[in-house]
């Protein structure tokens, strides 16, 4: 008989290094996340211009509605008006109230530059505020939408 040491059988070990599957797999999930959110979050103002899916305009506590035809006519409020003229009317309205909303309303064949000249004749009378008016689409079957129609483009 032999008296010594008896072996034992030596237990589990301690897990000295940490799993990173679980820790990749969400870090994957989460780049796909970010790479299908990002485009969306890069384009803030997305116009598409005349028409929307709009169907009644968004409520500004104060505004004028400037109109361009196809012709390239300006009226403001309805009333024919030329470029200077319309110039003297909204310096006139900044000096009143800084904060009215010009809500620009143009025909599909007006050139991008007639709307940039109003834009800016606006923007030199101290009105920043600017909202694209555009038409609502023939209603279908599927659904009514109700979104609203002016789409304001403010500069800080």
């Amino acid at each position: 008989m032999n008296f010594g040491r008896l072996e034992r059988a030596q237990g589990a070990q301690p897990m000295s290094e940490i799993n990173v599957t679980p820790l990749v797999d969400v870090m994957l999930v989460l780049v796909v996340i970010f790479i299908i959110t990002a485009p969306l979050l890069a384009s803030s103002i997305k116009l598409d211009l005349p028409r929307s899916d709009a169907a009644k305009p968004g409520e500004a506590a104060a505004f004028l509605t400037v109109a361009v035809d196809k012709a390239g006519q300006l009226y403001l409020n309805e009333q024919a008006v030329s470029l200077p003229r319309l110039a003297e009317n909204l310096k006139q309205s900044a000096g009143q109230n800084p904060d009215t909303e010009v809500q620009l309303r143009a025909d599909e064949g007006v050139p991008y530059g007639k709307i940039v000249e109003v834009m800016g004749v606006a923007q030199k009378a101290g009105l920043n505020r600017i909202g694209f008016i555009a038409s609502a689409p023939p209603l279908t079957d599927s659904a009514a939408l109700s979104a609203p129609a002016a789409v304001p483009a403010t500069r800080p």
